[in-house]
This record gives structure tokens, C-alpha cells and sequence, in this order.
């Protein structure tokens, strides 16, 4: 017989890892392919402040108004090249939910006259308010 079952030696009580190792591996490849993915608006690098108030976890999923250093503004993923336009989309955003925030992130190359311009046009969008996202600092 080709194939015996304990035998003289006893019962093999070997752990086969091979299967583990293969599934944890595409679970990594899954992660690292998703993780980019996950951020939405586009990528600018926040200005820092040492502690930011913690949203509420109730509140509405907000908008991401992105301004990057070059001074492209970014709804969510979608370009506007004026003022009037992104003015234009906000207002049409809202009009779905009037009680959606808008989380405004400028790049830290940016003056505040560059992001006051935006805010305003937020404000003349009929935006109830303008969160301002901050990277936050660690203590050491």
C-alpha cells in the first residue's frame, strides 16, 4: 500500500503553512492595491496643527474641495478651472443635501488670500460652513 495512516511511527502531526502564507500574501497584494484608492479629493500636502477638534461621528459625509499648490481646484476628483464653475458645482451638490459639509484642502505652499478666495466661493455657493483640513503633529 502506497499510502499508510499512522503505521509504526504514529499519527504526523506536522502544521502545513503553505496555505497560510499563500492566503496572507494576496491579502497583501489586495491592500496595497486598495489602500490609494481609499483617499478621496486630490493629493496636496496639508498644513499641520498641533490638535484638531474631532468631527462628530454623526455628521454627513463631507465634500473634498481640493486647491493644490499650482492653485488647480478639485471637486472631489473632477477639475474646475474658474471660479464660476466649481461655484456652479457646489451649488449642485448642495441642492442634493443642504447640510452637506465641505472639507477644504489647500496645500501648504498656499497664502491665505488663496484659500480665502475659495472659501468665498464656497460661501457664495451657499455652503453652511467650510471645514479646513489640517494634518495633525505628534507630540514627542
Amino acid at each position: 500500500m502506497g499510502m499508510a495512516a499512522g503505521g509504526k511511527k504514529g499519527v504526523k502531526a506536522d502544521i502545513n503553512i503553505t496555505p497560510l502564507v499563500d492566503v496572507v500574501l494576496v491579502l497583501l497584494i489586495i491592500f496595497m492595491v486598495i489602500t490609494p484608492m481609499l483617499q478621496r479629493g486630490k493629493d496636496v500636502k496639508l498644513p499641520s496643527a498641533h490638535k484638531s477638534k474631532k468631527d462628530d461621528p454623526k455628521a454627513t459625509d463631507p465634500m473634498i474641495l481640493s486647491v493644490t499648490s499650482e492653485k488647480k481646484m478639485f471637486l472631489e476628483k473632477d477639475e474646475y478651472a474658474t471660479n464660476d464653475l466649481l461655484k456652479e458645482a457646489i451649488k449642485s451638490k448642495l441642492q442634493v443635501n443642504l447640510a452637506t459639509p465641505i472639507l477644504l484642502k489647500g496645500d501648504v505652499t498656499l497664502t491665505f488670500s488663496d484659500v480665502r478666495k475659495v472659501m468665498d466661493v464656497c460661501r457664495q455657493a451657499g455652503a453652511k460652513g467650510v471645514k479646513l483640513g489640517v494634518e495633525e503633529q505628534k507630540d514627542k
